[in-house]
């Protein structure tokens, strides 16, 4: 296939459909299926995935969502940095109302600080070039989908010798997650959706834990309807014929050993944190990225003086239960009601990938009041 309409043609996703009802007619349970990546979980809403599904099938969403696993003392480090003289601090834009502990990037900038959006780091470093006389920080962000890009950036100030530009790291790692989740006994799940725009990067082939130390089948798939459906049905012949597996529906662009290219920059300009906090899930061994010393003078956290505190979360924001996969966001006291796009709380309603903004802008209510009412019932049972 080469064209989008190819990729939503609605009766190849209704024979797809009709073959997911026949084999869950075989499961002996109800099965639980974690889509790992934000836009999957965006996807299945947009498109109306979940509704259609056996009602033995229930996705759960997991924490693929960069700007939502940040904790809310990195981000404490980041308006801090922002708010220091003579800086100019850099960001996606989806990082800009995320809440810290007291307040955000938007509302820094409302403050006076001099904060700028940028579609890359590469925009951050021409900022640098422009403004010679300013300390320019990138806010780097992503998993290793985003990380090749930002190393290099730092290659490229390195060769050029700009002295006023530098990054604030918070690059984190998919399978150190993935692992976390598989270790909490509170996560029952029976198979993964694989993430796609990691997998171009990492190819398929570090998920063989998944299937060969967890017993659990993982698809990597691609984000339109028909590879979401296709990647659902694939994981579900898994399951019926008592196999685990490391499958790939999205071959057309992850390959089973990546872009040896972009792991190779990466892992040039980067090395791995002893430990990293991520919401929800605490600190994970080995999960996050920090500058090598051979470039520490394009590493805020060496440039700067931080925080550097580890701060709780909002009381009412179960942002970090969403994440982990244990609640759905309606079962958030303050989701749809306090906690909106334009009034988060957490970073699920923030993040154009969170979890609860996917359920927010897409969700069918009538279909969420449904399983309120299922999840009263297993209350009460």
């Amino acid at each position: 296939m080469k064209y989008v309409d190819e990729f939503r043609e609605p009766k190849k996703a209704d024979a797809l459909f009709r073959a997911i009802e026949k084999l869950s007619q075989r499961l002996k349970k109800p099965i639980k299926i974690m889509e790992v990546c934000g836009g999957h979980t965006h996807s299945i809403f947009k498109y109306g995935i979940e509704e259609i599904l056996p009602e033995t099938i229930e996705l759960i969403h997991g924490p693929g969502c960069p700007v939502c696993v940040m904790p809310r003392g990195r981000l404490d480090d980041a308006i801090s940095i922002s708010l220091k003289p003579n800086v100019i601090f850099t960001t996606f834009g989806d990082a800009m109302r995320v809440p810290g502990s007291k307040t955000n990037l938007l509302q820094a900038k409302a403050q006076g600080a001099d904060i700028r959006m940028v579609y890359s780091p590469l925009d951050s470093l021409q900022i640098a070039k422009d403004n010679p006389h300013k300390e320019v920080v990138f806010f780097a962000l992503g998993f290793e989908t985003t990380a090749p890009s930002t190393a290099l950036t730092i290659l490229q100030a390195a060769s050029e010798k700009i002295q006023n530009f530098s990054m604030f790291s918070n690059h984190v790692l998919v399978i150190p997650a993935l692992k976390a989740l598989l270790d909490n006994p509170d996560l029952q799940l029976d198979g993964f959706i694989g993430p796609g725009h990691v997998s171009m990067v990492i190819g398929s082939d570090p998920y063989q834990f998944i299937s060969q130390q967890y017993q659990k089948p993982i698809v990597v798939s691609g984000f339109e309807p028909l590879d979401i459906i296709q990647s659902i049905w694939m994981l579900l012949q898994q399951i019926v014929e008592n196999r685990c597996e490391v499958e790939n529906q999205y071959n057309r662009l992850v390959e089973k050993t990546g872009n040896q290219v972009a792991i190779t920059t990466m892992n040039k300009v980067f090395e791995n944190r002893e430990s990293f906090e991520w919401r929800g899930l605490g600190e994970i061994p080995k999960s996050g990225l920090k500058i090598r010393a051979q470039y520490a003078q394009f590493d805020a956290e060496l440039k700067f003086i931080l925080p550097n505190l580890q701060v709780a979360d909002h009381k009412a924001c179960l942002c970090g239960e969403i994440l982990k996969g244990v609640l759905k966001p309606w079962q958030c006291k303050v989701f749809g009601t306090a906690c909106t796009p334009e009034t988060p709380i957490g970073t699920c309603m923030v993040s154009s990938e969170g979890a609860c903004a996917a359920y927010y802008k897409y969700g069918s209510f009538s279909h969420m009041t449904k399983k309120m009412m299922l999840d009263k019932e297993k209350l009460r049972a």
